[in-house]
Formats: structure tokens, C-alpha cells, sequence
């Protein structure tokens, strides 16, 4: 094996970048991780929350040094009208348990620790700068990187660019995502004390809620609404799919939905007395299994959202987890390539074993319909809201005439 600059070079400091980063450093592997952003974190955003269990598999005691901001307890899914809203609150011992938990992050400083974690392991850092090419030898087994005017050689390299797969695209020849696997996704963040946070939600102190909407929130079109409480925060946005939402047909932007949905009685109370401080858009990949591309190649693995490896069941949102646990096994992959000396697409296979020998493709592929799903219920976007509305109407509503026994309503 020729001499390179670098062991591995890792491409973007996400959860799969930095997690990446973070292993093969610790398991003695010299590291390069090339972040676009001015920091790790600066051009990164979720709604967002984690689950833990990836997480616990590298870092056991993040809990007690991650800049978490709230264990989540209540879980809120609500079915919008244009004037209505019915909300089921969910919360339970397990939602708490180790293992079992989640946490409202906010990724600016999540992603600074996670960076900061490579490093202590070893990673050097260079920031500020775009990875605009993968280098290849003769053989078209990839090599490392040109950024700028220099070029960086590595055994292998991890591809964490995020959801805008340039690089596997140009270099890697994996495909574009269709529009129909894809959605906008736009946040802001509001500023609100803790205390008023834990009484509209009726939390305890330093616990929180996820809330997830569906239907007025994007005006009836595929998508949904999500809020999530931070530390002195909200965090509250919405996701539309990109094939609906460029729709010429459609009259409401982006944009306008989340002003209206800002506006609903059932979110403008939540919202009260709050100073908005942070405003965001990204994309989000949102086609499932049906879109994961490739992501083993010669001297080269293709971690997190650059692989596709999100879900969104409409009740849960699952991004960051499967990110994880990708840049780890990717790493453990690396390794063990590098120590046998095969960085072929045969030898860093074992990638692809650990990947679907785990949680995260195993998920993936059990729901893989889900997505198609989405795209064609109409009635949860447009039906369902004003049925359950008439509904909780006829239950609720007493005006002195004479009411009909309940199954006939």
C-alpha cells in the first residue's frame, strides 16, 4: 500500500463525519476531516432530536458532557384543521429509560462537541473549505481529496457531505434524488424562559416535549409540522416534499405555510411572549430505503444523509440516530481495511455487513412503503383533519336540543 497523507480522510463533520472521525482516531488512525462550514455545526440543522442508543454505543457517558438540551418525556402528535386542532399527549416511565431515550439537541453546539471529541482523539480539523473533487489513481480506486489548490491523500476516504450529495454524485456516479424523495425543510428558533417552557407543556424541570403536525400546517399537501422544546427554546418548523411544494399548482410557498402555521390557534398560544432568534431551510431526504444509493466503493464509504439514511413515519423522525451508528461502522470498517491492507470495495465489504446486519437498514427496509404511502394519503393531509373535527364537534358541543345516542352521531 503506497504512502498517503492521511490514514482516512473524513468529508464533513455531521454526526456521521464527526463520529467517524472520532473512531477511526481512536482506534490510532491518522485523520483529516475537511468541513465546508467556518464550524463544525455552522451550516447544520434539525428539528431536532436524538436518540441515544447510537450515541451510547460510542460515547457511554454523553449524557453527562454532550450539550443536550432536554431528556424528551411527552410525545405530541396533533391533526390540524383550518380552525381546529386534536392533539394526543403521550408520556410514560419508558420514554425515560436508558436506552430508550431521546434529547432535544440544538446542532450548532452539538456538532462543536462532537467535533471537539475528534479532535481529543486525535483528528486534526481543517474548516472554512469545500472538498471540490475525490482524487482517483489509475485504477479508479479513490484516494483522497482536492480542496482548493491542494491535494490530500488518504487510504480511504468517508463521504459525510450531508443531504446534498455533490461529491457522490459528480464522483461516486450515485444518483440525484428524485424531487419526490425529497422535501424542504425550514426553522426557527424561539427564544422562551425554561420555566414558561416546562408549564405550557407540563413538563418537569429539564424535561421536554416533540410535537408533530399534520395537515393545516402545510396547507393539506404532503408534509408536516414538528416543535421541540430546548433548554430556553423552541425549536418549531415545518417539512414539505419538494415535488409538492414547487408545484406550480400549489399557492402556498413554503415560506407562507410557515406563517400560517405560526398563526394556528392551536401553535400562536405556544408561541406567545417568545423572541424569535435563529430562522433556517435545508433539505431532507425522505425516500427511504428506496433511496439508498451505493455506499461501498474502492477506497471509499458513503456514511449518513450522503446515503440516504433518514426516516420520517409521519409519528417519528429518525435521522441522526441512523448517522451515527453509520459513521461508526464506517470507521470500524476503515480499520480493519487499512490493517489488512485491502482498502478494495471488497475490503472495506464488512461495511456493508455491519450496515445491514443493523438497526439502521434492517428499519429502512421494513419501512420501505412507508414513503409511498405519504406521497399518495391525501385524506390524512386533507379528510382526516376535518372528520376528526366533526367528530370532537358533535362529542363536545352541547346547545340545549336534544342529542342522539352516541353511535348514531
Amino acid at each position: 500500500m503506497s504512502e498517503s497523507d492521511f490514514d482516512v480522510i473524513v468529508v464533513g463533520s455531521g454526526c456521521a463525519g464527526a463520529v467517524a472521525a472520532y473512531t477511526a482516531a481512536s482506534a490510532g488512525k491518522s485523520v483529516l476531516v475537511v468541513e465546508r462550514g467556518n464550524f463544525a455545526g455552522a451550516k447544520n440543522m434539525t428539528g431536532g432530536r436524538i436518540y441515544s442508543h447510537s450515541l451510547k454505543k460510542v460515547f457511554p457517558d454523553f449524557e453527562h458532557e454532550a450539550p443536550l438540551e432536554r431528556k424528551i418525556t411527552h410525545e405530541r402528535i396533533s391533526m390540524l384543521g383550518a380552525r381546529s386542532n386534536m392533539t394526543i399527549d403521550f408520556t410514560s416511565d419508558e420514554l425515560a429509560e436508558e436506552g430508550k431515550d431521546s434529547y432535544a439537541v440544538l446542532r450548532a453546539p452539538f456538532d462543536q462537541w462532537l467535533a471537539s471529541k475528534a479532535e481529543d482523539a486525535g483528528a486534526e480539523y481543517i474548516c472554512g473549505i469545500a472538498v471540490e473533487e475525490l482524487l482517483k489513481d489509475e485504477t479508479g480506486k479513490v484516494c483522497g481529496v482536492r480542496a482548493a489548490e491542494d491535494e490530500i491523500t488518504a487510504e480511504v476516504t468517508i463521504l459525510a457531505e450531508g443531504v446534498n450529495t455533490l461529491l457522490a454524485e459528480k464522483c461516486l456516479g450515485n444518483p440525484r434524488p428524485k424531487a419526490s424523495q425529497m422535501a424542504v425543510g425550514i426553522k426557527q428558533v424561539f427564544e422562551l424562559p425554561a420555566e414558561r417552557i416546562e408549564d405550557r407543556f407540563l413538563c418537569p424541570e429539564g424535561e421536554g416535549a416533540a410535537m408533530l403536525f399534520v395537515g393545516d400546517c402545510t396547507h393539506g399537501s404532503v408534509g408536516g409540522g414538528f416543535l421541540y422544546t430546548n433548554r430556553d427554546s423552541i425549536s418549531l418548523g415545518l417539512v414539505a416534499t419538494i415535488s409538492t411544494a414547487a408545484d406550480a399548482s400549489n399557492p402556498y410557498p413554503v415560506y407562507q405555510m410557515l406563517e400560517d402555521f405560526k398563526q394556528h390557534p392551536a401553535v400562536a398560544p405556544i408561541l406567545c411572549g417568545a423572541k424569535l432568534v435563529e430562522h433556517s431551510g435545508h433539505m431532507v431526504p425522505e425516500g427511504g430505503y428506496d433511496m439508498v444509493p451505493k455506499y461501498v466503493f474502492d477506497g471509499c464509504l458513503v456514511a449518513g444523509e450522503t446515503a440516504g439514511l433518514c426516516m420520517n413515519m409521519g409519528y417519528q423522525v429518525r435521522g441522526m440516530d441512523f448517522a451515527v451508528a453509520s459513521g461508526r461502522m464506517a470507521a470500524e470498517a476503515a480499520v480493519v481495511a487499512i490493517d489488512k491492507g485491502d482498502v478494495s470495495e471488497e475490503g472495506l465489504a464488512s461495511y456493508k455487513i455491519k450496515m445491514e446486519d443493523s438497526f439502521v437498514i434492517q428499519d429502512l427496509k421494513t419501512f420501505s412503503k412507508w414513503p409511498h404511502v405519504m406521497e399518495q394519503w391525501d385524506s390524512m393531509f386533507n379528510d382526516y383533519p376535518v372528520m376528526v373535527k366533526e367528530i370532537f364537534n358533535t362529542m363536545f358541543s352541547v346547545d340545549g336540543r336534544s342529542q342522539k345516542p352516541l353511535m348514531k352521531r
